[in-house]
């Protein structure tokens, strides 16, 4: 009996020294894991993560914390993604077969990301929906599909991270910025001096994809119809605009929209925050979409917004934990 009760008190005392050593493990991990992350030999790995934690309003703690303003900046500059303006003189001229074919692809990179591209060979169908409750919330991108009876959409444009009621970080779409046109309608506009130029991914009157700085004056002589504000600009004349580095933007969830020189509309959605695709950089997008052709391309805006719709369903992976995320626009795809 009395060899039972020591047999018991070694198993007891070797459990608790096991849980001991698993909780101090944990805690030593947690304390020096940001520690060898942002102050050790892995420069790579400490530009990621600083470029998506700044990238976002709520997560610029995590860089911050470890790092000065000045690190952070000097890391930073060391991505260079050049303001090209596209030249008038160079926008693509096509004659389009209104070819109602979509074709569709996978996407991968290895385990760093997939997604799903699709190529509208009629560009005339592209146009810019929006969310019937614009100014108040947003909806989802497969309601504003169906809202219009879609074949496919993508999310679009960008909005602050405060609610109608200034309820930060509730992110309901409700408040766009910039700009959102539709159908030659501006149906969102907080940009007051019309010569003022910023990023915008617009589509014309002749189904050409415009990219990059442009003012609301610029875009009215451009005969300019559908129009969202976001950026950078990618690709300009069938040139990528990212000279040095990854574009700044670390990796995450990424949705995109180009255009080939015979007109077809490249949409493109990239899976991310998830363990099967962490994302990608700006610099993916950017190779992605010149590797199908792109003669034009703009980034739009992504993480938890990125959504691609097709044929009646979801098809790529929000990182969202609710699912799709509500949004203020979304370019979508006519039957």
């Amino acid at each position: 009996m009395g060899s039972n009760n020591i047999s018991r008190r070694k198993k007891n005392h070797k459990l608790k020294n096991f849980i001991f050593y698993l909780i101090f493990g944990l805690i030593f991990t947690g304390v020096t894991a940001p520690l060898i992350i942002f102050h050790g030999p892995f420069t790579n790995v400490k530009k990621t993560i600083v470029d998506a934690s700044m990238t976002t309003l709520s997560h610029q703690w995590i860089a911050k914390m470890f790092l000065s303003d000045a690190e952070i900046q000097k890391i930073r500059s060391e991505d260079i993604v050049k303001i090209v303006q596209q030249g008038t003189n160079n926008l693509i001229k096509f004659a389009n077969t209104h070819d109602n074919s979509v074709e569709r692809y996978n996407i991968s990179n290895g385990i760093k990301f997939t997604g799903y591209l699709l190529i509208i060979k009629d560009p005339t169908r592209v146009k810019v929906g929006y969310s019937n409750k614009l100014g108040t919330e947003g909806e989802l991108t497969s309601q504003i599909a169906q809202d219009n009876g879609a074949v496919a959409a993508i999310n679009a444009g960008g909005f602050s991270d405060s609610s109608s009621t200034n309820t930060q970080f509730t992110g309901t779409g409700g408040k766009p910025t910039g700009l959102i046109m539709s159908n030659g309608i501006i149906k969102f506009n907080d940009i007051t001096n019309p010569d003022k130029k910023l990023d915008v991914t617009a589509i014309t009157k002749k189904a050409q994809l415009l990219v990059g700085p442009y003012s609301l004056n610029e875009l009215k002589r451009l005969s300019v119809t559908d129009a969202v504000s976001f950026g950078p600009a990618l690709v300009v004349d069938g040139k990528g605009t990212i000279s040095s580095g990854d574009g700044g933007w670390g990796i995450a969830p990424r949705t995109a929209i180009g255009q080939r020189t015979d007109g077809a509309i490249i949409l493109l959605a990239i899976n991310g925050r998830t363990t099967k695709s962490l994302g990608a950089s700006l610099k993916d997008v950017q190779n992605i979409m010149l590797k199908y052709g792109a003669y034009s391309a703009s980034n739009l805006d992504g993480g938890s917004s990125t959504t691609m719709y097709n044929n009646g369903s979801i098809i790529n992976n929000p990182c969202n934990a609710l699912g799709e995320r509500a949004v203020p626009s979304a370019f979508i795809v006519k039957p």
